[in-house]
Protein backbone atom coordinates (compact mmCIF):
# COMPACT_ATOMS: atom_id res chain seq x y z
CA UNK A 1 0.00 0.00 0.00
CA UNK A 2 1.33 3.29 -0.65
CA UNK A 3 0.29 5.80 1.34
CA UNK A 4 -1.32 9.08 -0.21
CA UNK A 5 -3.77 12.16 0.39
CA UNK A 6 -6.97 12.43 -0.86
CA UNK A 7 -9.79 15.99 -1.13
CA UNK A 8 -13.14 16.54 -2.24
CA UNK A 9 -13.04 19.52 -4.51
CA UNK A 10 -16.22 22.20 -3.96
CA UNK A 11 -15.61 23.14 -7.90
CA UNK A 12 -13.98 22.49 -10.95
CA UNK A 13 -11.17 25.82 -10.18
CA UNK A 14 -10.52 24.52 -7.34
CA UNK A 15 -9.28 21.16 -8.66
CA UNK A 16 -7.65 21.85 -11.24
CA UNK A 17 -5.59 24.04 -9.16
CA UNK A 18 -4.85 20.93 -6.94
CA UNK A 19 -4.13 19.28 -9.37
CA UNK A 20 -2.04 22.01 -11.25
CA UNK A 21 -0.17 22.70 -7.90
CA UNK A 22 1.29 18.92 -7.33
CA UNK A 23 2.90 16.77 -10.44
CA UNK A 24 1.64 13.46 -8.35
CA UNK A 25 -1.91 14.40 -7.87
CA UNK A 26 -5.01 13.07 -10.08
CA UNK A 27 -8.06 13.48 -10.43
CA UNK A 28 -10.15 10.75 -9.58
CA UNK A 29 -14.35 10.50 -11.12
CA UNK A 30 -15.58 6.99 -11.39
CA UNK A 31 -12.54 5.55 -10.59
CA UNK A 32 -12.63 2.37 -12.63
CA UNK A 33 -9.64 2.73 -14.51
CA UNK A 34 -7.31 4.08 -12.02
CA UNK A 35 -7.75 2.32 -9.16
CA UNK A 36 -7.09 -0.94 -11.39
CA UNK A 37 -4.17 0.80 -12.24
CA UNK A 38 -3.41 1.80 -8.39
CA UNK A 39 -3.74 -1.55 -6.68
CA UNK A 40 -1.11 -3.22 -9.90
CA UNK A 41 1.15 0.11 -8.71
CA UNK A 42 1.23 1.05 -12.56
CA UNK A 43 -0.18 4.22 -11.25
CA UNK A 44 1.37 5.92 -8.02
CA UNK A 45 -0.54 9.44 -7.21
CA UNK A 46 0.56 11.08 -4.13
CA UNK A 47 -2.85 12.94 -3.74
CA UNK A 48 -6.20 12.32 -4.98
CA UNK A 49 -8.62 15.08 -6.16
CA UNK A 50 -12.17 13.67 -5.86
CA UNK A 51 -14.19 15.57 -8.52
CA UNK A 52 -17.16 12.77 -8.41
CA UNK A 53 -20.16 15.37 -6.44
CA UNK A 54 -18.99 18.04 -8.77
CA UNK A 55 -22.16 19.97 -10.64
CA UNK A 56 -21.30 18.15 -13.66
CA UNK A 57 -23.99 15.15 -14.04
CA UNK A 58 -26.35 17.17 -16.12
CA UNK A 59 -27.06 16.48 -19.97
CA UNK A 60 -28.57 19.56 -21.19
CA UNK A 61 -29.96 20.86 -24.64
CA UNK A 62 -27.96 23.51 -26.10
CA UNK A 63 -29.57 26.01 -28.30
CA UNK A 64 -28.32 24.50 -32.32
CA UNK A 65 -30.17 21.32 -31.09
CA UNK A 66 -27.13 19.39 -30.12
CA UNK A 67 -26.36 18.67 -26.35
CA UNK A 68 -24.19 19.32 -23.47
CA UNK A 69 -22.78 15.99 -21.55
CA UNK A 70 -21.40 16.90 -17.96
CA UNK A 71 -17.96 15.43 -17.36
CA UNK A 72 -19.59 13.51 -14.47
CA UNK A 73 -22.22 12.07 -16.32
CA UNK A 74 -22.44 8.14 -15.73
CA UNK A 75 -21.68 5.88 -18.83
CA UNK A 76 -25.22 4.46 -18.42
CA UNK A 77 -27.02 7.36 -17.70
CA UNK A 78 -25.99 8.79 -21.07
CA UNK A 79 -26.73 5.71 -22.75
CA UNK A 80 -30.32 5.78 -21.33
CA UNK A 81 -31.24 9.20 -22.16
CA UNK A 82 -33.57 9.63 -24.54
CA UNK A 83 -32.36 12.24 -26.76
CA UNK A 84 -29.11 10.18 -27.08
CA UNK A 85 -30.77 6.99 -27.54
CA UNK A 86 -33.38 9.12 -30.42
CA UNK A 87 -30.92 11.88 -32.23
CA UNK A 88 -27.02 9.87 -31.34
CA UNK A 89 -28.53 6.39 -31.43
CA UNK A 90 -24.70 5.07 -32.58
CA UNK A 91 -23.26 6.61 -29.10
CA UNK A 92 -25.88 4.63 -27.40
CA UNK A 93 -24.86 1.93 -29.46
CA UNK A 94 -21.18 2.08 -28.10
CA UNK A 95 -21.93 2.72 -24.59
CA UNK A 96 -23.53 -0.34 -24.14
CA UNK A 97 -21.26 -2.88 -26.06
CA UNK A 98 -18.85 -1.08 -23.15
CA UNK A 99 -17.69 -2.93 -20.11
CA UNK A 100 -20.70 -3.92 -17.57
CA UNK A 101 -23.81 -3.14 -16.45
CA UNK A 102 -22.14 -2.46 -13.29
CA UNK A 103 -18.91 -0.76 -14.31
CA UNK A 104 -21.31 1.47 -16.81
CA UNK A 105 -23.08 2.52 -13.44
CA UNK A 106 -19.90 4.14 -12.14
CA UNK A 107 -17.61 5.20 -14.71
CA UNK A 108 -17.64 8.61 -16.04
CA UNK A 109 -18.38 10.62 -19.51
CA UNK A 110 -14.45 11.93 -18.78
CA UNK A 111 -13.41 9.21 -17.33
CA UNK A 112 -13.80 7.15 -20.33
CA UNK A 113 -12.22 8.76 -22.97
CA UNK A 114 -9.10 9.61 -20.24
CA UNK A 115 -9.33 5.59 -19.96
CA UNK A 116 -5.64 4.18 -19.95
CA UNK A 117 -4.63 1.50 -22.56
CA UNK A 118 -5.39 -2.37 -21.56
CA UNK A 119 -2.17 -3.33 -23.59
CA UNK A 120 -0.85 -6.63 -21.37
CA UNK A 121 2.11 -5.53 -21.42
CA UNK A 122 1.55 -2.02 -20.02
CA UNK A 123 -0.02 -3.90 -16.99
CA UNK A 124 2.40 -6.49 -16.48
CA UNK A 125 5.16 -4.27 -14.23
CA UNK A 126 7.88 -7.36 -15.03
CA UNK A 127 8.07 -5.99 -18.80
CA UNK A 128 9.53 -2.92 -20.69
CA UNK A 129 7.11 -0.77 -21.23
CA UNK A 130 7.48 2.84 -22.81
CA UNK A 131 3.97 3.54 -21.88
CA UNK A 132 4.73 3.03 -18.26
CA UNK A 133 8.54 3.42 -17.90
CA UNK A 134 9.16 6.10 -20.47
CA UNK A 135 12.35 4.76 -22.54
CA UNK A 136 12.13 1.09 -20.91
CA UNK A 137 10.97 -0.12 -24.58
CA UNK A 138 7.91 -2.02 -26.18
CA UNK A 139 7.30 -5.44 -25.46
CA UNK A 140 4.41 -5.62 -27.42
CA UNK A 141 6.31 -4.79 -30.81
CA UNK A 142 8.25 -8.76 -30.72
CA UNK A 143 5.54 -10.16 -28.44
CA UNK A 144 2.25 -11.04 -28.01
CA UNK A 145 0.24 -8.32 -30.07
CA UNK A 146 -3.00 -9.34 -31.44
CA UNK A 147 -4.95 -6.90 -29.76
CA UNK A 148 -2.64 -4.47 -30.51
CA UNK A 149 -2.42 -1.39 -33.74
CA UNK A 150 -2.57 -1.40 -37.47
CA UNK A 151 -2.61 2.13 -37.58
CA UNK A 152 -0.73 5.14 -35.87
CA UNK A 153 1.74 3.53 -33.92
CA UNK A 154 5.84 4.16 -33.45
CA UNK A 155 8.52 2.10 -32.59
CA UNK A 156 7.91 3.32 -29.11
CA UNK A 157 4.55 1.60 -28.34
CA UNK A 158 1.58 0.03 -30.45
CA UNK A 159 -0.69 -0.03 -27.79
CA UNK A 160 -4.34 0.86 -28.60
CA UNK A 161 -7.17 3.51 -27.09
CA UNK A 162 -9.73 0.98 -25.58
CA UNK A 163 -12.74 3.45 -25.42
CA UNK A 164 -16.37 2.44 -27.55
CA UNK A 165 -17.84 5.71 -26.44
CA UNK A 166 -15.24 7.97 -27.69
CA UNK A 167 -14.98 6.18 -31.20
CA UNK A 168 -18.36 7.21 -31.78
CA UNK A 169 -18.09 10.72 -30.84
CA UNK A 170 -15.50 10.83 -32.92
CA UNK A 171 -17.96 10.05 -35.91
CA UNK A 172 -20.25 12.77 -34.45
CA UNK A 173 -17.47 15.34 -34.11
CA UNK A 174 -18.21 15.86 -30.51
CA UNK A 175 -15.83 18.53 -28.97
CA UNK A 176 -14.68 18.68 -25.59
CA UNK A 177 -14.45 21.35 -23.02
CA UNK A 178 -11.78 22.17 -20.46
CA UNK A 179 -10.65 24.40 -17.25
CA UNK A 180 -7.04 25.03 -16.48
CA UNK A 181 -6.17 25.91 -13.08
CA UNK A 182 -6.05 29.90 -13.86
CA UNK A 183 -9.79 29.18 -15.07
CA UNK A 184 -9.25 29.42 -18.41
CA UNK A 185 -11.25 27.36 -20.51
CA UNK A 186 -11.07 26.04 -24.05
CA UNK A 187 -13.01 23.63 -26.36
CA UNK A 188 -10.66 20.84 -28.00
CA UNK A 189 -12.24 18.82 -31.33
CA UNK A 190 -12.53 14.90 -29.93
CA UNK A 191 -9.79 14.29 -33.02
CA UNK A 192 -7.50 16.21 -31.27
CA UNK A 193 -7.61 15.40 -27.81
CA UNK A 194 -6.12 12.02 -28.08
CA UNK A 195 -1.80 12.24 -29.24
CA UNK A 196 -0.48 9.35 -31.05
CA UNK A 197 2.91 7.62 -29.13
CA UNK A 198 5.60 8.76 -31.42
CA UNK A 199 8.51 8.73 -29.19
CA UNK A 200 6.66 9.71 -26.17
CA UNK A 201 3.77 7.24 -25.47
CA UNK A 202 3.77 8.39 -21.88
CA UNK A 203 1.86 11.25 -23.17
CA UNK A 204 -1.59 10.52 -24.07
CA UNK A 205 -3.41 13.72 -24.56
CA UNK A 206 -3.00 17.22 -25.45
CA UNK A 207 -4.42 18.14 -21.85
CA UNK A 208 -1.91 20.04 -19.63
CA UNK A 209 -1.10 18.60 -15.98
CA UNK A 210 -4.26 20.32 -14.40
CA UNK A 211 -6.83 20.56 -17.03
CA UNK A 212 -9.74 19.42 -16.02
CA UNK A 213 -12.53 17.81 -18.85
CA UNK A 214 -15.84 19.87 -17.34
CA UNK A 215 -17.88 18.48 -20.56
CA UNK A 216 -18.54 17.36 -24.05
CA UNK A 217 -20.82 19.03 -26.57
CA UNK A 218 -22.27 16.99 -29.12
CA UNK A 219 -23.20 19.31 -32.07
CA UNK A 220 -26.74 18.69 -33.86
CA UNK A 221 -27.47 15.19 -34.97
CA UNK A 222 -26.26 14.75 -38.39
CA UNK A 223 -28.21 13.65 -41.02
CA UNK A 224 -28.37 9.82 -42.11
CA UNK A 225 -28.31 6.43 -40.54
CA UNK A 226 -26.03 5.80 -37.49
CA UNK A 227 -24.33 2.52 -36.49
CA UNK A 228 -21.85 1.26 -34.36
CA UNK A 229 -20.82 -2.14 -34.65
CA UNK A 230 -17.98 -4.11 -32.27
CA UNK A 231 -16.08 -6.99 -33.13
CA UNK A 232 -14.54 -8.88 -29.82
CA UNK A 233 -13.92 -12.31 -28.44
CA UNK A 234 -16.72 -12.42 -25.89
CA UNK A 235 -20.56 -11.55 -26.19
CA UNK A 236 -19.86 -8.89 -23.48
CA UNK A 237 -17.41 -7.51 -20.85
CA UNK A 238 -14.47 -7.62 -23.55
CA UNK A 239 -12.46 -4.61 -25.82
CA UNK A 240 -12.96 -4.33 -29.20
CA UNK A 241 -10.88 -6.27 -32.05
CA UNK A 242 -12.03 -3.69 -34.26
CA UNK A 243 -14.98 -1.17 -33.65
CA UNK A 244 -16.69 1.22 -36.35
CA UNK A 245 -18.77 4.12 -36.02
CA UNK A 246 -20.60 5.31 -39.04
CA UNK A 247 -23.07 8.11 -40.12
CA UNK A 248 -24.17 7.55 -43.62
CA UNK A 249 -26.73 9.91 -45.41
CA UNK A 250 -28.59 8.53 -48.46
CA UNK A 251 -31.13 10.18 -50.63
CA UNK A 252 -32.23 9.00 -53.73
CA UNK A 253 -29.56 6.26 -54.44
CA UNK A 254 -26.65 8.74 -53.52
CA UNK A 255 -24.53 8.91 -50.54
CA UNK A 256 -24.81 12.56 -49.85
CA UNK A 257 -22.24 12.57 -46.78
CA UNK A 258 -20.25 9.78 -44.65
CA UNK A 259 -18.60 9.89 -41.44
CA UNK A 260 -16.26 6.98 -40.70
CA UNK A 261 -14.64 6.27 -37.58
CA UNK A 262 -12.89 3.10 -35.81
CA UNK A 263 -11.94 1.47 -32.91
CA UNK A 264 -9.23 -1.09 -31.73
CA UNK A 265 -7.11 -0.18 -34.35
CA UNK A 266 -5.13 2.83 -32.68
CA UNK A 267 -4.03 4.44 -30.42
CA UNK A 268 -6.72 6.83 -30.35
CA UNK A 269 -10.47 6.78 -32.38
CA UNK A 270 -9.16 6.63 -35.95
CA UNK A 271 -11.11 9.36 -38.12
CA UNK A 272 -10.88 6.94 -41.64
CA UNK A 273 -11.16 10.31 -44.46
CA UNK A 274 -10.11 8.17 -47.12
CA UNK A 275 -13.51 6.08 -46.36
CA UNK A 276 -15.37 9.35 -46.39
CA UNK A 277 -13.97 10.42 -49.49
CA UNK A 278 -14.73 7.38 -51.73
CA UNK A 279 -18.43 7.41 -50.12
CA UNK A 280 -19.31 11.07 -50.18
CA UNK A 281 -21.30 11.89 -53.38
CA UNK A 282 -21.15 7.91 -54.90
CA UNK A 283 -23.78 5.99 -55.54
CA UNK A 284 -24.89 3.18 -52.80
CA UNK A 285 -23.35 0.29 -54.88
CA UNK A 286 -21.36 -2.54 -54.05
CA UNK A 287 -18.26 -1.45 -55.79
CA UNK A 288 -18.58 2.18 -54.09
CA UNK A 289 -18.99 -0.03 -50.71
CA UNK A 290 -15.69 -1.88 -50.88
CA UNK A 291 -13.90 0.66 -52.44
CA UNK A 292 -14.45 2.59 -49.30
CA UNK A 293 -13.83 0.05 -46.78
CA UNK A 294 -10.31 -0.50 -48.55
CA UNK A 295 -9.10 3.13 -48.53
CA UNK A 296 -9.96 3.14 -45.08
CA UNK A 297 -7.18 0.54 -44.66
CA UNK A 298 -4.65 1.97 -46.56
CA UNK A 299 -1.59 2.21 -44.75
CA UNK A 300 -2.84 -0.46 -41.61
CA UNK A 301 0.42 -2.10 -40.86
CA UNK A 302 0.25 -5.27 -38.73
CA UNK A 303 2.92 -6.26 -36.01
CA UNK A 304 2.67 -9.87 -36.60
CA UNK A 305 -0.14 -11.41 -34.39
CA UNK A 306 -2.39 -8.69 -35.01
CA UNK A 307 -2.20 -8.66 -38.85
CA UNK A 308 -5.60 -10.52 -39.03
CA UNK A 309 -7.31 -7.07 -38.23
CA UNK A 310 -6.29 -5.68 -41.43
CA UNK A 311 -8.92 -7.92 -42.79
CA UNK A 312 -11.57 -8.36 -40.02
CA UNK A 313 -11.24 -4.25 -40.30
CA UNK A 314 -12.17 -3.81 -44.17
CA UNK A 315 -14.76 -6.84 -43.71
CA UNK A 316 -16.68 -5.33 -40.59
CA UNK A 317 -16.27 -1.50 -42.14
CA UNK A 318 -17.68 -3.52 -45.31
CA UNK A 319 -20.77 -4.92 -43.39
CA UNK A 320 -21.40 -2.32 -41.34
CA UNK A 321 -21.72 0.34 -44.29
CA UNK A 322 -23.43 -2.09 -46.19
CA UNK A 323 -26.61 -2.06 -43.01
CA UNK A 324 -26.41 1.87 -43.03
CA UNK A 325 -26.88 2.25 -46.75
CA UNK A 326 -29.82 -0.20 -46.87
CA UNK A 327 -33.20 1.56 -47.54
CA UNK A 328 -36.51 0.14 -45.60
Amino acid sequence: MRPFTFQRATSAGEAAAAVAANPGAKFIGGGTNLLDLMKLGIEQPVHLVDVSRLPLAAIEDTPDGGLRIGAEVRNSDLAADIRVRSRYPALTQALLSGASAQIRNKASTAGNLLQRTRCYFFYDRNMPCNKRSPGSGCAALSGFNRMHAIFGASQSCIAVHPSDMAVAMTALDARIETVSASGDTRTIPIGDLHRLPGEMPDVETSLSHGEMITAVVLPPPPAGRQIYRKVRDRASYAFALVSVAVVVDVRQGRISSARVAMGGVAPKPWRTSGAEQVLSGGQVSDDVLERAAEAALAGAQGAGANDFKILLARRTLRATLSAATQTA
